[in-house]
């Protein structure tokens, strides 16, 4: 049979592999290309259910923990008074402890209880004293390991978010704890602004 040598039906017959190589290359580029993406999804989601069930929170840095620590010893000090200093993470975690070589050794337990105190309520402790009298419904508290309710324990925060608390002892009377332990606070001032 004598064809025409452009006759299309024949051209379409003759290359029709080559089409289907050219289209079978797109498709597993394409294929590819979408294994790729599904992937990189599959890859990224259990971050993405993790972080659903995770939080995100902000902690001093041993850096600055020592520096509050040292700027309210230095404020003590500068006063006449021999004090320990204890500065606790969020959770009471211990980070920094300082106790002047003239302090009590029972200053040190009680600054780490003020600051554990003071980080494990969010309130400082002074504002603790009067919230648990006898014969109120928090009384209780004042009875429960570790707590120590007496001023010269203060909430250190970042942003409105706890960071860490400070406890001084030491001083002759809790108001006087309390200014030393601010005074480490706006020590750390410019480190804990975002």
């Amino acid at each position: 049979m004598a064809t025409c040598k452009n006759d299309p039906t024949e051209l379409r017959e003759k290359y029709q592999h080559i089409v289907f190589f050219k289209t079978g290359k797109h498709r597993l580029k394409h294929s590819i290309s979408k294994a790729i993406v599904i992937g990189f999804s599959l890859f990224a989601m259990p971050s993405a259910h993790a972080a659903e069930g995770t939080v995100t929170f902000e902690v001093l840095t041993p850096e600055a923990a020592l520096q509050a620590a040292k700027a309210a010893l230095a404020s003590c000090r500068s006063s006449g008074y021999q004090v320990a200093v204890a500065v606790v993470d969020r959770f009471g975690g211990i980070q920094v402890v300082l106790r002047d070589q003239l302090a009590a050794p029972r200053t040190v337990d009680t600054a780490v209880g003020k600051a554990r105190t003071a980080a494990g309520f969010r309130t400082n402790t002074t504002e603790m004293v009067s919230l648990t009298e006898e014969g109120t419904p928090q009384a209780g508290i004042r009875n429960l390991p570790g707590v120590t309710v007496i001023g010269g324990g203060m909430l250190i925060e970042a942003a409105g978010s706890l960071v860490g608390g400070i406890g001084v002892s030491g001083a002759p009377g809790p108001h006087l704890d309390d200014a030393c332990a601010q005074a480490g606070i706006d020590n750390i001032e410019d480190l804990l602004e975002f």
